[in-house]
């Protein structure tokens, strides 16, 4: 009798045992922390630079770095949040900003082994007579896709208060860090497409209301730029940069 029972037993046991869980990086909505770097650790610190040539009037401007199709630039408060969505407006937007000429002569861009794999700590120098010479910090992260291109760009005003990690985290390693480039579905899929009104954006949107800012800026990414933009100019420069501190 035992013997006939082991059979329908252990067939109720493999019915019972749970499925397994999906792999949450196997998917186009992939997170960006998915990701492993494809290159070499030089590659990321060298394009992470080479973004702040295409606004240095000390260097070759018109180089375009490895920008993927739908590259994103989101910079924090003071400044204008979503500032280029897609290839041909973030190159755009690269060239406008040479109506604001500058030098960035100091620069720290390092690789790191995790997403964002590009960091950087800057400070611009502005050529016009009113702020030349008055330094403006700035902390910026860079998301690539496997194939090596910028996928987010993510940038913050390098001042007390501003940034997304404590101050004894100072290349925002910790756990302790609030950066948006990491919540948006897709940039962990291999080629760190957005799918903008899919299914998991959605879902992201309706959790964090930062990821359904950025969803509801995108779609209509000029017209909320040019409206931050009128809402912020009067003093966006004198707190991103510090300059009213320094008066």
């Amino acid at each position: 009798m035992k013997r006939l029972l082991a059979a329908p037993l252990l067939l109720l046991a493999a019915c019972a045992a749970p499925s397994p869980e999906p792999d949450p990086c196997d998917g186009d909505d992939a997170l960006s922390t998915c990701l492993s770097p494809t290159m070499d650790p030089e590659y990321y610190a060298r394009w992470s630079s080479g973004y702040f040539d295409t606004m240095d009037t000390a260097a070759d401007r018109d180089i375009v770095p490895p920008y993927s199709e739908l590259v994103a630039r989101w910079e924090w408060w003071p400044w204008l949040k979503l500032t280029a969505y897609g290839f041909d407006n973030i190159v755009a937007t690269d060239q406008l900003l040479r109506f604001y000429p500058s030098t960035i002569p100091q620069r720290d861009c390092r690789f790191f082994d995790q997403q964002p794999f590009g960091r950087c700590r800057v400070v611009f120098y502005y050529e016009d007579e009113a702020h030349q010479g008055r330094g403006c910090p700035i902390y910026e992260e860079f998301t690539f896709s496997d194939a090596g291109e910028i996928t987010w760009i993510e940038a913050w005003s390098d001042l007390p208060g501003f940034l997304p990690m404590p101050a004894d985290d100072p290349w925002a390693e910790g756990e302790q860090v609030s950066r948006l480039s990491t919540r948006i579905p897709g940039l962990g899929s291999a080629d760190g497409r957005i799918d903008l009104n899919g299914e998991a954006m959605n879902a992201a949107a309706a959790s964090d209301e930062e990821v359904a800012d950025f969803q509801a800026r995108a779609n209509d990414w000029y017209a909320t730029w040019a409206a931050e933009q009128e809402a912020n100019r009067a003093f966006m420069w004198d707190v991103g940069c510090g300059w009213t501190e320094q008066e």
